[in-house]
């Protein structure tokens, strides 16, 4: 059986009131003349968004034919989206690296893995000896596996002892953690998805449900269509199918989600909305918070954030009203002007209301990727392994012990390195090796010039495992070939906390192989022992890797001392904590409204939101938050790039339903690729016109960094933004693909050659959906 998901998006409607269980909707898709009789079934969950939807894969003679959601799963109740149902046909691509290659006279060249390998070890060994751990570094993704990553932090952290770790998880979901933490004392999501099914009132901040989680949007439409329905504020600077659905749209100037936060609390303590019982006896920092909100009236709000006073009345009055509140942020928060201050602005708004801890009741600081929270857990990312805090010795000691290492080789002396930093230490000369593995830095990070000129200088060593010769493998010294998802075993985590197995359904092509094997032949061949001079890393197999990231997280808020491969096996995923205590997972986080922020307890002592300055544990004591959740203020201070009369517009960027960050696995399925070939930049009408540009006219956008041209799409978005889809880099147009290109086709369509170099001062962050744009029109 077929399903369309390419003109039906999000499927037929299974409506469904408060009281109501969400039905199940099996959605699947068999290549011509396979039919589901012919075909083994191997489980797993879907890792092109973070919403992990339950999927199974169809083989037929050693080759995956299909997919089929899992009708049993507690995420997706068997739906899949776009991506879902037709990007697994990237496994199966031409183009796949089989081989290991070396750089040799300037060209990469197929080389064996021993060869391959020995020239890695041998630079990192050269590495170690003139510049020591600082000069090494690690950038890897937000889509492999629990037991990658977890493999890669103790040789980075534990072995080589280098606090220059991260993932993309930093471009996409880093505010996400830092506002969770600033607020609650430690990661992971309070609520559980089901809250959408029973919440009256949901506020989407800088989200676009309905393109970046289809599954998750097919959900609240099947509660906006039943009985009861809840209703909806959104904010968002386009007009999107979310904002078409909104009883109240915020249009507001990209930059602007602070003081329209500020404005949305003020209001609330106004029209006395708060649960002032809950407030006082559950969080601290009120007096403080009113105090800055209340000088953020409507009228003054209207005029920052460039939309009407009475709707953001009227906004405040819906959130006041509602007897049960879910929200939400992502991107156009977290990738914008102040992330963190305002994702913590929208975690007080729950506070403020008591809706927390309670069925459909909660925030959602979402992911943006499929396993960006395992990057966090693990400490692949700029935490601790198992939300441990770096500036705690306990915590320290504690894990030192757990891995048989001395506390002094893990480096705790600072924050773990950010990728920005990252560049700019490789830059300056600081950083001599990099290995990427499976993220594509020189589309995805901000400045693409800038980027591209750091990854090329000779001194930098650059390692890239990876499935495609993606922009960033073809600048490398050593390309190593990936295996991905549904070629290896292993589990990953969704954005509330649901934990899934992906079992090993097919080989994968050539002589790829799993990143966890590839790392522990990095850590074999660097020879890596603990204290006792037994071999750093104990493991060989994914299983034997999650047992012992569970005893590593045993008593720590992700505890998943109760999950097991075979626990995992046959039904739905299962939400950590998963323990003794709570041996089938637990829903809810907070239902006692007692929280993570015992200072000897928590994952961070938390940072001034304006500046980025951070806390010691004598301020974060000094709170007395003691089990109590922390109400953070903030001003508003103007963004880094303000329009001027040469670049007049704000431009920001954003993902699309059928493709997926730079489209390595999305742009070789060609349901996916054939619904959105090209790139294209988004005008109001109104700014159109006053430019002459007509709808499918060719356009110049150009920054004070670099310039993009694409055709123009004119919609009723409002004025003065300019919006392009990120995903298009210049993969399928490189040497060595099927087409030739012509010079036209060389134009540049990599959103980030526009974006600036700046970062939130708390998540890190960079901030890549505001740059001041001229728009010219190129020809008709």
């Amino acid at each position: 059986m077929s399903t369309d998901r390419i003109q039906d998006v999000w499927g037929p409607r299974t409506p469904h009131g408060p009281d109501a269980t969400w039905a199940g909707r099996v959605d699947s898709y068999l290549d011509d003349g396979v039919s589901e009789s012919e075909v083994e079934w191997h489980q797993s969950a879907c890792v092109l968004c973070s919403n992990g939807c339950g999927i199974d894969i169809a083989v037929q003679g050693g080759r995956m034919v299909g997919v089929r959601g899992r009708e049993q799963d507690r995420v997706n109740r068997g739906r899949l989206g776009p991506k879902g149902l037709f990007g697994w046909q990237a496994n199966r691509s031409p183009d796949r690296l089989t081989t290991p290659l070396v750089r040799v006279d300037g060209e990469l060249r197929p080389a064996s893995w021993d060869d391959a390998m020995h020239v890695v070890v041998e630079r990192s060994r050269e590495v170690l000896r003139t510049q020591g751990p600082l000069g090494m570094g690690f950038f890897t993704t937000g889509q492999l596996f629990l037991e990658d990553y977890y493999t890669l932090g103790i040789i980075a952290r534990a072995g080589i002892g280098t606090p220059h770790l991260d993932a993309n998880t930093r471009l996409c979901t880093a505010t996400s953690d830092f506002a969770l933490k600033e607020s609650f004392g430690t990661d992971g999501a309070p609520g559980s998805l089901t809250d959408f099914d029973l919440s009256d009132t949901l506020f989407l901040v800088g989200h676009n449900m309905a393109e970046t989680h289809t599954v998750l949007w097919a959900r609240v439409l099947d509660r906006l269509d039943g009985p009861a329905p809840p209703r909806l504020v959104v904010v968002d600077p386009r007009r999107t199918p979310v904002a078409e659905r909104a009883d109240v749209h915020l249009a507001i100037r990209p930059g602007t989600n602070l003081p329209l936060l500020n404005g949305i609390q003020a209001a609330l303590i106004r029209n006395g909305a708060i649960d002032s019982d809950f407030v006082a006896r559950h969080t601290v920092g009120f007096d403080r918070l009113a105090e800055v909100v209340s000088h953020y009236d409507a009228d003054i709000v209207a005029e920052i954030c460039g939309v009407p006073a009475a709707d953001i009345e009227r906004a405040a009055e819906v959130i006041g009203n509602g007897r049960s509140l879910v929200s939400t942020c992502l991107q156009g928060v977290y990738q914008s002007h102040e992330a963190t201050a305002s994702a913590c602005q929208v975690n007080n708004i729950t506070l403020l209301r008591g809706m927390i801890g309670k069925p459909g009741c909660s925030v959602f600081q979402l992911n943006g990727q499929p396993t960006a929270q395992n990057t966090r857990e693990t400490g692949a990312n700029g935490d601790f392994v198992a939300m441990r805090n770096w500036q705690n010795p306990g915590h320290v000691a504690e894990l030192a012990r757990l891995w048989n290492v001395e506390s002094s080789q893990l480096p705790s002396w600072a924050p773990p390195t950010h990728v920005m930093q990252m560049m700019r230490y490789a830059e300056e000369g600081s950083i001599r090796f990099l290995w990427v593995s499976g993220t594509n830095p020189a589309v995805s990070l901000p400045e693409l010039h800038r980027i591209r000129s750091i990854l090329q200088q000779d001194r930098l060593f650059l390692v890239v495992s990876d499935a495609f010769l993606t922009e960033t493998a073809a600048l490398a010294d050593v390309v190593l070939p990936a295996a991905i998802w549904g070629e290896k075993l292993g589990t990953f985590t969704n954005h509330d906390r649901t934990v899934h197995l992906s079992e090993r359904a097919v080989a994968p092509p050539g002589e790829a192989r799993p990143d966890m094997e590839i790392f522990l032949s990095y850590a074999a061949g660097l020879g890596l022992q603990d204290k006792d001079g037994e071999p750093l890393v104990k493991w060989r197999t994914p299983e034997e890797c999650f047992d012992a990231f569970k005893e590593v997280t045993r008593g720590r808020p992700c505890d998943y001392s109760g999950l097991t491969y075979e626990k995992l096996r046959g039904g739905s995923g299962i939400q950590w904590p998963c323990n003794q205590d709570a041996p089938d997972g637990t829903e809810r986080l907070y239902t006692d409204h007692r929280f993570n922020t015992e200072t000897d307890y928590c994952e961070d002592y938390g940072h001034d939101l304006t500046t980025g300055a951070s806390f010691e544990r004598k301020d974060h004591a000094d709170l007395g938050a003691a089990g109590r959740a922390i109400l953070k203020a903030a001003h508003h201070y103007p963004p880094h790039e303000p329009v001027s009369a040469e670049r007049p517009f704000l431009f920001t960027s954003g993902r699309r339903v059928y493709h997926f960050h730079t489209r390595t696995r999305t742009g070789r399925a060609p349901q996916l690729q054939n619904a959105e070939p090209t790139p294209w930049v988004e005008l109001a009408a109104a700014d159109a016109q006053a430019l002459g540009i007509a709808d499918g006219d060719l356009v110049r956008v150009e920054s004070a960094r670099g310039h993009v041209v694409a055709p123009a799409r004119l919609t009723g978005s409002r004025e003065g933004v300019v919006f392009a889809p990120f995903h298009y880099g210049y993969w399928d147009r490189m040497e060595g693909t099927a087409s030739s290109p012509s010079a036209e086709e060389r134009r540049p369509t990599a959103a980030n050659e526009l974006t600036l170099t700046a970062w939130d001062p708390v998540s890190k962050q960079p901030q890549v959906k505001l740059a001041a744009v001229s728009v010219k029109k190129v020809s008709s």
